[in-house]
């Protein structure tokens, strides 16, 4: 999710003037064909909990500490400014890691949500610290680091907000020094690259923190969490922001640019070992004032799905000093909501379907369906449906994560799937995959089998609930052929994103692990792994101390 601000030069960027039209480079036009689908495995699954309890250790830190926050003393550590900008250390491990879990996990996150005396007031807002577990031979090596943005930088050096955050914007001595900050923001100079989103690791390698400014995009050293730099598109296609999830693959890299001055999207695809995007085709919004939020998007084999969502963009609130209640998005129902389908290979739009009011911050994955000839008649795509309710973006709230914990206030969510015709017939449908209270009506920040992008499949890992909460607590094996779940819970615990890892050489989709890093109760958080298939628990390594919550991963083997 991660820091997300908007600007309305994106369609100047991505269209030039009328008179001067951008050249963009096309992607090599192949045949859009179908294949057989993939045969899913069948096991009965049954729903389990499991309640555990850790011990502490500490471990002394070189590192000085950041300035600590007052108010967040006895706060959970969730939602608590990481204690140091920098940390190192062996951790004990309690069970067996397998041997054959040689690399390194990385975590992105809002890891600092204050400077000086100044607090952020959203998740989103915070300053990225990026959490390194490194396995080998059975041992765990752990560290974090703060990502050196230079929003950061001018935070740390002034002691102020210095750029726009996702709720935060720097405060203006004036009306004039209001106006250099509007332009500013037009020219894209006071936008944020705070990558605190997002981490991937490209076909070539490099590894990237990410957010929805494409500023925001800084390479970083997988080992040492050493920030080498901004991560420059050489294009020239411009653009102030794009979906915060690209799809990575060993080959290539695929995006979204929101066009906000012509209400659309253009698709975009990078080679791995390249920093130039081209043009695979464009979107017209189908709704309007504006298009739709898009932090992710599914592909499958031969298409890439476009989603177009109520929740819009909003260039008034993107205006305004002070934040609205959806921040720079407004809710518009009656734009209406649609899912495009664009062929990889041509960039032709193939279908577009208009479904039912949707909320999802995130895509879990989709699929062609064929008929007995081969023929790709339906493509079903899964999501973290929030059931058409914008209220989670307020739940987001820093206040409100520190002080409802125990209340049953997180809003209802559930594997949403669509099926989209693609016919001829302008109507998709949206319904439930499975029975949301098998993951306790909670649900998102979602991994699968990386094997499985754009295949059919059958298992998702995601973060679930343990009514009561007010955030997601718990995490959840889905299985969607069974329609069942498997639930792990530990009392007073937030588990980040659990993330699968396979097994290597393994033909079974859940034959790995799990990867989730734990913010505990009472100031102590470990990292956790549990088995793909059986969803026990096999092993812990805990932390020095807690660690704030996180968001998003990557896999990093070695070489």
């Amino acid at each position: 999710m991660g820091s997300l601000i908007l600007s309305m030069q994106m369609g100047t960027a991505m269209h030039s003037t009328r008179n001067e039209p951008t050249r963009l480079t096309p992607v090599p036009r192949l045949s859009c064909r179908s294949l057989l689908g993939f045969p899913r495995r069948q096991r009965p699954a049954e729903t389990v909990r499991v309640d555990v309890a850790t011990k502490q250790r500490n471990i002394a830190s070189p590192w000085p500490a950041v300035d600590a926050e007052p108010q967040q003393l006895g706060k959970h550590a969730a939602w608590t400014s990481i204690r140091q900008e920098r940390w190192e250390g062996e951790l004990q491990v309690q069970g067996e890691i397998p041997l054959w879990l040689s690399g390194t996990y990385l975590r992105n996150g809002p890891g600092m949500w204050h400077i000086a005396d100044h607090h952020f007031r959203h998740l989103f807002d915070g300053y990225a610290t990026l959490v390194r577990l490194h396995f080998d031979n059975g041992r765990v090596f752990a560290g974090h680091r703060q990502i050196e943005s230079e929003a950061y930088k001018a935070a740390r050096q002034s002691n102020r907000l210095c750029f726009r955050e996702f709720s935060e914007v720097p405060k203006t001595d004036g009306f004039l020094s209001y106006v250099g900050e509007l332009a500013s923001l037009f020219s894209g100079a006071s936008l944020t690259d705070n990558s605190n989103t997002g981490v991937v690791r490209l076909g070539d390698g490099r590894v990237v923190c990410l957010t929805e400014t494409v500023k925001g995009s800084i390479e970083v050293n997988p080992h040492t969490l050493e920030t080498v730099g901004k991560f420059e598109f050489s294009d020239g296609l411009g653009g102030l922001i794009h979906s915060a999830h690209p799809v990575v693959t060993e080959s290539e890299f695929l995006t979204l640019l929101p066009d906000l001055v012509r209400p659309g999207y253009v698709v975009v695809r990078m080679e791995a070992g390249s920093n130039e995007r081209r043009v695979v085709g464009r979107v017209e919004c189908r709704g309007g004032p504006a298009p739709g939020w898009v932090h992710s998007f599914p592909v499958t084999e031969h298409y890439v799905l476009v989603p177009e969502m109520p929740l819009r963009y909003c260039i008034q609130n993107l205006l305004r000093a002070e934040p609205t209640p959806l921040y720079k998005f407004e809710w518009r129902p009656e734009s209406g909501s649609y899912v495009h389908v664009m062929c990889k290979a041509s960039g032709t739009v193939v279908g577009t379907v208009e479904v039912p009011p949707y909320v999802t911050f995130h895509f879990i994955n989709a699929y062609e369906v064929e008929d007995e000839e081969g023929r790709v008649t339906a493509i079903i795509a899964d999501c973290c449906e929030h059931n058409a309710d914008t209220t989670i973006l307020e739940k987001l709230q820093l206040k409100n994560l520190r002080s409802l914990a125990g209340q049953d206030v997180l809003p209802d969510a559930r594997v949403g799937r669509f099926r989209i015709p693609l016919d001829g017939n302008p109507i998709g449908e949206l319904d439930d995959a499975l029975d949301p209270e098998q993951h306790g009506r909670g649900l998102d920040m979602c991994s699968i089998n990386p094997s499985f992008l754009g295949r059919p499949y059958r298992y998702v890992y995601a973060c679930g609930a343990r009514r009561p909460c007010h955030f997601p607590n718990a995490l959840t094996k889905i299985d969607l052929l069974e329609k069942k779940a498997k639930n792990w819970h530990d009392e007073g615990s937030i588990p980040s994103e659990p993330f699968f890892v396979a097994k290597p050489g393994t033909t079974e989709e859940d034959d790995g692990v799990v990867i989730s890093m734990v913010s505990g109760k009472d100031g102590h958080g470990y990292a956790l792994i549990l088995d793909g298939s059986t969803f026990d628990e096999i092993a812990r390594a805990e932390f020095p101390y807690a660690l704030p919550y996180g968001l998003h991963g990557c896999w990093v083997p070695n070489m």
